[in-house]
């Protein structure tokens, strides 16, 4: 491959925004800011933001296809399809199900990861996650409550030898018998454990965060709220100031007053910014099945069917990081940042993607100064972008 140096842009690096010099691009990875133009092709990027490519934690997949398919083709036809929508990087997401589906859905998504070739143009899977199924009943929202059980590390090994070693990070429910345990075996191999779908007291929710547990599952949704008596989860996650809150910001899950406190709480840079897209997004309004229930799409989000929750979100992270720079809670380097470096670190893969780094694949986006998206690059090559 060629090599070219972007120029005329606003370069979002890890030191600091540059808004002159060239980047170079080597053979497909990045190679080092500059400030004197290189010998070699110059790409004019018109003043706008160079940043990373968007990586998403949590995401149940995407363009009908889903986790719970079990479906290698279809894990890919989702990494596909959301690489021309800016995003390069994933960790498809499993949600709650019989211990031997999820199994079958581990297997699918390292399949998924391993027979894809080097020409393959698709977002990178960057690891699973467990979404469940230590869960409780009262905050259960669109998980599927006939298979929640206690945590069970047992249970998650034989995961994990069926995802060949790619799972990453692990949502429960703290309140739930040997929480604890299981805490402290995944934090001592270095695997995220997150709060979520839990009724747990702020009590039950320090004590998860004192055995290692780092990361709060959607904030807000499925747990117990803030109250000045009871702090709960919520509570828990804003003054906890090392661990990263997850945020759907769709415009539907949390409203822009509820992001911007909880911003405000924990620091921009703790705050992940996550789609939990389901498999029906970048699809039509309509019905759908999601983590085997029945759910409809409509007005830009999507419900089970029955009207009792929220099911999930339909945006792509192109999508969230543009509105909480719209609804003017950060700054566009902070939102950009939230969607890439801030993200990656939450999940402990911010060692291969998230930030422009020399070495790295090139994978990142061009976005207009509103924040738009022009352009996607994967491994220094330009990816046609969806209609």
């Amino acid at each position: 491959m060629s090599t070219y140096a972007l120029s005329n842009a606003h370069f979002v690096l890890p030191g600091r925004v540059m808004d002159d010099g060239y980047l170079t691009v080597v053979d497909g990875h990045f190679g080092s800011w500059q400030a004197q133009e290189p010998a070699c092709e110059i790409v004019d990027c018109g003043g706008r933001w160079v940043a990373p490519g968007f990586v998403d934690t949590h995401i149940h997949g995407f363009y009908n296809h889903a986790t719970t398919d079990c479906d290698a083709e279809g894990i890919n036809i989702s990494s596909a399809e959301l690489v021309r929508r800016g995003t390069t990087s994933w960790i498809p997401t499993t949600f709650t199900e019989a211990p031997e589906n999820i199994r079958a859905a581990c297997a699918a998504i390292a399949e998924a990861d391993e027979v894809r070739g080097a020409e393959f143009m698709g977002a990178r899977i960057q690891g699973i996650y467990l979404e469940g199924p230590f869960f409780t009943q009262k905050h259960v929202g669109a998980q599927n409550p006939a298979f929640l059980i206690d945590p069970a590390y047992d249970l998650y090994a034989d995961w994990q030898q069926a995802a060949g070693g790619r799972i990453v990070k692990s949502a429960l429910a703290p309140e739930h018998d040997g929480s604890i345990e299981y805490i402290s075996a995944l934090a001592a191999e270095g695997i995220v454990t997150s709060i979520g779908h839990s009724d747990a007291t702020f009590e039950q929710a320090l004590a998860a965060v004192n055995a290692g547990t780092t990361c709060f599952t959607h904030t807000y949704n499925g747990m117990r709220g803030l109250h000045h008596r009871d702090p709960g989860i919520v509570g828990c996650a804003m003054v906890t100031p090392e661990t990263y809150a997850e945020v759907i910001a769709d415009g539907h899950h949390v409203m822009p007053a509820a992001v911007e406190a909880l911003v405000r709480a924990k620091g921009w840079d703790h705050v992940v910014l996550i789609t939990d897209c389901l498999g029906c997004g970048g699809m039509p309004a309509g019905e759908y099945m999601s983590g085997g229930l029945p759910v409809v799409m409509r007005d830009g989000a999507c419900y089970l069917r029955d009207g009792s929750s929220l099911a999930g979100s339909v945006a792509v992270m192109c999508d969230v990081v543009k509105n909480v720079y719209d609804w003017n809670i950060v700054s566009a380097e902070q939102a950009i940042r939230m969607g890439t470096e801030v993200a990656a670190r939450s999940a402990h893969i911010d060692d291969r993607c998230g930030s422009i780094v020399p070495g790295r694949h090139a994978d990142f986006v061009i976005l207009n100064n509103d924040l738009t998206l022009a352009e996607t690059y994967l491994g220094g090559v330009r990816v046609p972008l969806s209609e």
